[in-house]
């Protein structure tokens, strides 16, 4: 007997003016089901995720939930109708604490409470602001608010993205619970270790429309990988030898004993021209407060911070840019104006340097702007609005913007979360590039696997504290997973 699929989309198109996003996407997901959605940045899964929750309407096609019909026109319909997802950028207002969120969403809060403890995290309280909370947790508090209400269908989109190792394993033992109980999951995402052990079946779009449906087996990652690109991909690893060699004289970014409330607290290394060093670590081990003081948004409770052995203090970011040190976050909606088009949001920093107002040399920013954009390869056919980018693009411009108008020492916080592979590959060699060339890159990840794809060695936190420093050689993930738990005898600084 044939069992009616929770969710069957079929034939679903959809284009903003004379961009077609979607032309022919399906999918189908049935009771106790984790299919992956998976496809290269630009490929439809944003816009098609929107379709499914309500956030846009299709030109075409049919959405049947237990077989019937739907036309859902707005994300509250969804979840009325046993769908709910959970967004890649997190869908909580910032200047509520969080149970005047979970009031809006009329989100019952026992369940919530339970499964927030659920899924790590323990100290919640519902007055906290949801300005003042870090991004992983953010999407913990998302999941909880959808498992709470109790969906046929949750929809994931890069949930673990944004996560450390800790929280990444509670979340997938939740879905694979909840999906053992009878509720289907779509499940967005390119990490190809989680997929291959976490969902049943992968649907993989390709310029707007689907392009097939695989078990997930022995060997699924290449052949996802070619049905994406229509190519295989090799990333290669990192020649650090250049950059050891460099590693002498006076460093371009040296921190002595920084400390930060309330997770950094003492931590020195230095950062040379021509080296990329890469920060791992678990959340909350102090990695937010060092990239946060080193981009000038706070200051530092002890510890100094001297730029080309000059020390520094910045009251403000554009101090911060001032000393040469440019900020690119995880949260790409923090860097972007959404509703402005790539070309302004590149060209951002020419119109802030300009001195008393004077005129903008206009041939010599589009030119740069142009260079960006090129080198990039990012996605121009919807200039009127950012936002309308893919992911993948999005986070491309937040890079364009520096390069663009110079780098000297580059601060990347997880700046490939959220990524398919094929963007990857034109990041790393970027930024591989940009030290070649004589900048320094201060690389945070929370896929251990970039350090030996992208870094020269990586500083490891632990509870404030720098506890290893691993050359990339050496970088494998066993090593690094150990590390960036507590469990290794050294500790020092670079």
């Amino acid at each position: 007997m044939t069992t009616t699929p929770l969710l069957d989309a079929t034939g679903v198109a959809k284009s903003f003016g004379a961009v077609r996003a979607l032309t022919d996407a399906r999918l189908t997901v049935g009771s106790g089901e984790i299919v992956a959605l998976m496809g290269a940045n630009g490929a439809g899964k944003s816009t098609f995720v929107k379709i499914l929750t309500g956030a846009l309407k299709p030109d075409a096609g049919r959405v049947l939930i237990r077989g019937q019909d739907v036309r859902v026109g707005s994300p509250a319909e969804a979840r009325r109708s046993g769908l709910v997802p959970v967004y890649q950028e997190p869908s909580l207002i910032p200047d509520l604490d969080v149970a005047d969120n979970l009031r809006l969403g009329d989100t019952p809060v026992g369940p919530f409470r339970e499964w927030v403890a659920a899924l790590g995290i323990d100290d919640l309280r519902l007055d906290r602001m949801i300005a003042d909370l870090p991004l992983a947790t953010l999407r913990i508090l998302d999941l909880a608010r959808a498992l709470a209400q109790k969906p046929d269908v949750l929809l994931l989109d890069e949930m673990t993205a944004a996560l450390p190792t800790n929280l990444v394993d509670k979340v997938l033992h939740v879905v694979r619970e909840q999906a053992g109980a009878g509720m289907g999951v779509i499940y967005v995402s390119h990490r190809f270790t989680e997929i291959s052990h976490l969902c049943n079946r992968a649907t993989v779009l390709r310029d707007g429309r689907t392009v097939g449906d695989l078990d997930i087996e022995p060997g699924v990652e290449e052949r996802a990988v070619e049905l994406m690109l229509g190519a295989k991909i090799d990333l290669g690893r990192r020649d650090t030898s250049a950059a050891a060699a460099a590693r002498s004289g006076t460093p371009r970014l040296g921190v002595k004993g920084l400390a930060a409330a309330p997770k950094l607290a003492d931590v020195s290394f230095d950062l040379h021209a021509g080296e990329v060093l890469g920060i791992v670590a678990l959340e909350g081990q102090g990695q937010d407060e060092l990239f946060d003081v080193l981009a000038g948004f706070d200051r530092p409770s002890a510890g100094t911070i001297s730029v080309d052995g000059t020390p520094v203090s910045f009251g403000h970011p554009a101090d911060a840019i001032a000393a040469g040190l440019t900020f690119v976050p995880g949260n790409r909606a923090e860097a972007l104006l959404s509703e402005r088009s790539v070309r302004e949001n590149i060209a951002l920093p020419f119109s802030a340097r300009v001195a008393n107002w004077g005129p903008i040399r206009r041939k010599h920013e589009a030119d740069r702007v142009g260079y960006a954009i090129e080198k990039l390869q990012i996605d121009t056919r919807a200039q009127g609005e950012v936002q309308r980018l893919s992911g993948g693009n999005q986070q491309k411009v937040t890079i364009g913007r520096w390069l663009a108008t110079g780098v000297q020492t580059l601060l990347l916080f997880d700046p490939t979360r959220g990524i398919d592979v094929r963007t990857k590959r034109q990041i790393y060699p970027l930024v591989r590039e940009l030290a070649e060339n004589g900048a320094a890159v201060l690389f945070y990840t929370s896929e251990l696997e970039e350090v030996a794809l992208a870094c020269d060695r990586a500083l490891v936190l632990f509870n404030g504290r720098i506890v290893d420093v691993i050359d990339a050689a050496d970088a494998d993930e066993p090593t690094l997973m150990r590390a960036v738990h507590g469990l290794t005898s050294a500790e020092g600084a670079a």
